[in-house]
C-alpha cells in the first residue's frame, strides 16, 4: 500500500519559476467523492492518464493507490465529473534534496499558486524555500476536492488569511 504524505504551502512570490525543471499540463476531475476517500481522474500533457484512489481522512498522510489509464477512458471519465474539473500547471523546483511540485491553476482559479513537498516520512521537515508562503496542510479550502466540488472564495484565491 502506498502512503502519500506531503506539506502544502501557498507561494509568496514567483522567484521559483526561474528554478523549475519541468511545467506538465493537467487537467483532472473528480467521479467518486466521500467524506474519507476519492476518486480522480487526470491527464498530463494531453498523453497520458492515471486513475488515483486516495483514503483517509488525516490531511498528511493518507493511502494513495495510482494506475494508468487509457487516455480516451479517461476524457470519457472526466466528462463525468462530480463539480468542475481543474485545469493547472505543475512544475518541480528541487530543492535542499526534496522536490516540490508547484501547482498554477488556470481557469476560475488563475491566479492561485500552491507547492506541495512529498515527504518520506511524518517526521521529515525540508527547509523552506524563500518563496513559500503560509502552510495551509490541513486547511480544505486548498484541497483539488474542495477545489473542484465547492464554490470558488475569494479567501482561497487570493491567499487571505480566514
Amino acid at each position: 500500500m502506498a502512503k502519500e504524505i506531503e506539506r502544502k504551502f501557498l507561494v509568496a512570490n514567483d522567484d521559483w519559476r526561474a528554478l523549475a525543471t519541468s511545467a506538465t499540463p493537467i487537467r483532472q476531475a473528480y467521479i467518486v467523492l466521500m467524506h474519507d476517500r476519492s476518486v480522480r481522474v487526470r491527464t498530463k500533457n494531453g498523453t497520458s492518464a492515471q486513475l488515483t484512489v486516495k483514503i483517509g481522512q488525516n490531511s498528511l498522510v493518507r493511502d494513495e493507490f495510482e494506475y494508468s489509464i487509457a487516455l480516451d477512458d479517461a476524457e470519457e471519465m472526466i466528462a463525468l465529473a462530480v463539480g468542475n474539473v481543474i485545469e493547472k500547471v505543475r512544475y518541480t523546483v528541487e530543492h535542499h534534496g526534496f522536490v516540490w511540485e508547484i501547482d498554477a491553476y488556470e481557469g476560475a482559479y488563475q491566479g492561485l499558486v500552491i507547492a506541495e513537498v512529498e515527504l518520506r516520512k511524518e517526521s521529515d521537515a525540508p527547509p523552506l524555500p524563500h518563496w513559500i508562503g503560509r502552510e495551509v496542510t490541513g486547511d480544505r479550502r486548498y484541497s483539488n476536492q474542495a477545489l473542484a466540488t465547492e464554490k470558488l472564495q475569494q479567501d482561497v484565491l487570493y491567499g487571505l488569511p480566514n
